[in-house]
């Protein structure tokens, strides 16, 4: 089994074409030691991911207890609120200067944010500065997460 980076799920190479197989397999989807495996009371299969095994296909804002927060929606319905359990990271592609976001699921594992809930996180930042430069900041539950700096651009 292999899961693509756009969250595709494959199974001696084809797609999985039920949603509902898909989300039940993600549901014992576990990482150890930097592997992922289907893991079950009864047997545990390595399984081999692109880069993330979720990718997040929405985001809402609402207003929280400690402020605004930013929940996000994965493709198989997983549901993550930004803060400090769930950290937001950006990692920039060496060769092109992309930014990859990123946030944080369950069990050390992490979710890739689609580049259209980029686009959406990017409305919502505010400028701010941070170590001397200027940064686009989006804040979810009192926890501030660089989108990255402007001089980048």
């Amino acid at each position: 089994m292999r899961i693509a980076r756009d969250g595709t799920w494959f199974y001696g190479g084809t797609p999985i074409g039920r949603p509902a197989m898909v989300k039940l397999f993600s549901r014992v989807l576990w990482m150890e030691d930097g592997q992922y495996f289907l893991k079950t009371p009864v047997e545990k299969v390595g399984i081999d991911v692109d880069d993330v095994p979720f990718l997040f296909v929405s985001v809402e804002q609402r207003e929280g207890e400690q402020g605004p927060e930013l929940v996000f929606t994965s493709k198989t319905d997983d549901v993550v609120v930004a803060g400090e359990t769930y950290p937001i990271r950006v990692e920039h592609c060496d060769q092109t200067g992309e930014p990859s976001p990123y946030i944080a699921v369950r069990f050390g594992m992490e979710g890739l944010i689609a580049r259209n809930v980029f686009y959406e996180l990017v409305e919502l930042a505010d400028e701010r500065e941070i170590d001397g430069e200027q940064h686009l900041v989006i804040e979810s539950q009192g926890k501030v997460f660089s989108l990255g700096s402007l001089a980048e651009s």
